[in-house]
């Protein structure tokens, strides 16, 4: 499957109610070439009107903890599990990833990159392990297939306890790190 055929199926997918909700599909943004893929949960209100993960205040707080480590955005690539806004930003439900982790992973097999960041502890429950537990074991390293994979806290719950924002900076440090080793 191209790029083009996977958003174009994903724009137009109703395979669960939040396809009749949304303002805009989110589908992922970044590079299509990145050794570096974030996977967040599923889009907030700001990423619903425009489209784009991660645009809003957390996003804003993720381009500062990249920019922190010297990543810049434009070499990552950012996608979410859910492509659509579930209502009042709640967590998804077990039937709406199931009905959207298809596109995500013809994303991942797409973009092949090197490692995977889950944003927080839904994604990294879906895609590290389902006992994952962000607090405990945040910045600790998994080896998935082909892909090198790890959890940080989400910068949505970060601008909620601003406390966590010393362990993001430490885990980010450290995926810079590997990252230049991956390289």
């Amino acid at each position: 499957m191209t790029w083009e055929e996977l958003e174009n199926e994903c724009r137009n997918c109703h395979k669960c109610p939040l396809g009749d909700t949304r303002t805009n599909c989110v589908f992922g943004t970044g590079s299509r070439e990145a050794e570096l893929m974030f996977v967040g949960e599923a889009p907030g209100e700001q990423e619903d009107l425009s489209g784009t993960p991660f645009v809003g205040r957390a996003g804003q707080l993720l381009d500062k903890f990249l920019e922190a480590v010297d990543i810049p955005r434009e070499k990552v690539y950012i996608a979410n599990i859910l492509k659509c806004r579930p209502p009042q930003n709640r967590d998804p439900l077990p039937a709406e990833e199931d009905a959207c982790i298809d596109y995500l992973r013809e994303q991942v097999r797409l973009i092949r990159p090197k490692v995977i960041v889950c944003l927080g502890r839904v994604s990294a429950m879906r895609l590290i392990k389902p006992d994952f537990r962000i607090t405990k074991e945040h910045g600790q390293w998994f080896k998935k297939g082909d892909f090198l994979m790890t959890a940080v806290y989400h910068p949505a719950y970060l601008l909620r306890d601003p406390r966590k924002k010393e362990d993001m900076l430490v885990d980010m440090r450290r995926l810079r790190e590997k990252l230049d080793e991956a390289t």
